[in-house]
């Protein structure tokens, strides 16, 4: 079988099924613009594609966005040209169509299978962009319509895709009814083999002082420390948290810029922002327990887990990420939002305890309560990994049913996974 994979970032969130493909003997092609070079990587021969420069057509700030999906996907196509004149024919194409690239794909090859990673369908409920009322304008007429056209993708990969791809419930259930007997649910998948519990691990950063289970530890990871992940309300939950916690340290991981939230006006990072708003409430002593590590290599990331007393996550009704999981498989004891993508996985006080997204003083109740009961913090911890090994382990669960999800896409016959039988139900 001949695989086109494609994706902006590649391999993004295909670094697991794309080598795997290579491996069962398939030619595994992919084409991306994260890359400059032809290189090969795990079996897969990873071709970059050049983002044609265009002058912006429009001045209707509506079809920014569409407008720049047209330009990606003229380009990838131009390329996908390129690699059909060498005589490569895709039997499957599988793509991430969220920036576009793959729009015009099946006109180069009209009889290959394209299989889309469908990972969310923009919302216009209130629930979803309303949901923090400090920080979210409520949505005008406008911003409703700006969100339908950039569905306007989704839309058009739906009328000429054979099959979709979604991690999880959630993001499934975010697609439209007609599009959602195309996709199947299946996670990405954690490998619980690597990301597993280490009570001798200790994180050992240059600048900071070395950690290990011995320590009180209080985790909170972001790509980027922003509100949509729940930065803010950590912040203000620290001034009392420390006072309470006089032994606690504080590691926080993440980035300066925004990944999903929106970016200031001010240009001030949301990271400085809230540092500023709570710091006059922290004395210098319980200061000196907060540790900004920023972005961290995932080696030293999954020992941060390892060393964990207690994970906070908290986030927006939005994707899942993928550090909960590994949180999870971990053995970490979690407290986390009660929002929606994070019910699927979290149940309370089972495999960790849920609080509202907005309460500061019970995230710091809790975190109290479940620091002074270690036996509490290990169930929790244990039931929490065994639900990822039985849910979301990468080599017995996601990967086998991702490729059986490739193999349905070659044959023909790519039906979707019953969503009753899916990890979360």
């Amino acid at each position: 079988m001949n695989i086109l994979f494609i994706h902006q970032n590649f391999p993004g969130q295909f670094k697991h099924l794309a080598p795997a493909l290579a491996k069962q003997g398939h030619k595994v092609v992919a084409l991306t613009c994260r890359f400059k070079e032809r290189k090969q990587w795990q079996g897969v021969d990873i071709l970059p594609y050049p983002i044609q420069k265009r002058h912006r057509t429009s001045e209707n700030p509506l079809l920014i966005d569409f407008e720049t999906k047209l330009i990606r996907a003229e380009s990838c196509s131009r390329s996908a040209l390129q690699l059909k004149q060498t005589g490569f024919e895709p039997d499957v194409i599988i793509a991430h169509p969220g920036w576009g690239e793959s729009l015009f794909l099946k006109h180069v090859w009209p009889n290959a299978r394209l299989g889309i990673f469908c990972e969310l369908f923009y919302e216009t409920s209130d629930e979803t962009n309303y949901f923090d009322k400090e920080l979210q304008e409520k949505p005008s007429i406008y911003a409703m319509s700006r969100l339908d056209i950039k569905n306007t993708s989704n839309h058009l990969h739906f009328a000429m895709a054979d099959s979709g791809l979604s991690p999880t419930q959630y993001q499934h259930q975010t697609f439209p009814l007609p599009f959602r007997d195309k996709i199947s649910v299946i996670h990405d998948g954690i490998d619980t083999n690597d990301v597993r519990p280490d009570s001798d691990a200790v994180l050992d950063l240059q600048g900071f002082p070395k950690f290990s289970r011995n320590d009180e530890i209080i985790t909170f990871v972001n790509r980027n420390l922003e509100p949509m992940r729940g930065y803010h309300v950590f912040m203000r939950a620290l001034p009392k948290l420390l006072k309470n916690r006089p032994n606690a340290q504080i590691l926080i991981v993440g980035g300066d810029s925004v990944s999903y939230s929106k970016a200031r006006d001010d240009n001030k990072s949301w990271k400085q922002v809230m540092i500023d708003e709570v710091r006059p409430d922290i004395s210098d002593d319980d200061w000196a327990r907060v540790h900004f590590l920023g972005r961290i290599k995932y080696p030293d990331f999954k020992i941060l887990l390892q060393i964990s007393s207690l994970h906070i996550y908290l986030t927006y009704p939005f994707v899942l990420s993928w550090s909960l999981l590994e949180a999870m498989s971990t053995e970490c004891a979690i407290i986390a939002s009660n929002t929606a993508p994070v019910r699927e996985v979290i149940k309370h006080d089972e495999t960790g305890r849920l609080v509202d997204f907005f309460d500061q003083d019970a995230i710091t109740s809790e975190i109290s309560q479940l620091l002074d009961d270690p036996q509490t913090r290990t169930r929790l911890g244990q039931a929490a990994r065994q639900h990822v090994v039985d849910h979301y382990d990468l080599m017995t669960k996601c990967l086998p049913k991702q490729l059986e999800w490739v193999h349905a896409l070659y044959a023909k016959d790519a039906n979707p996974q019953d969503a009753a039988d899916a990890p979360g139900s």
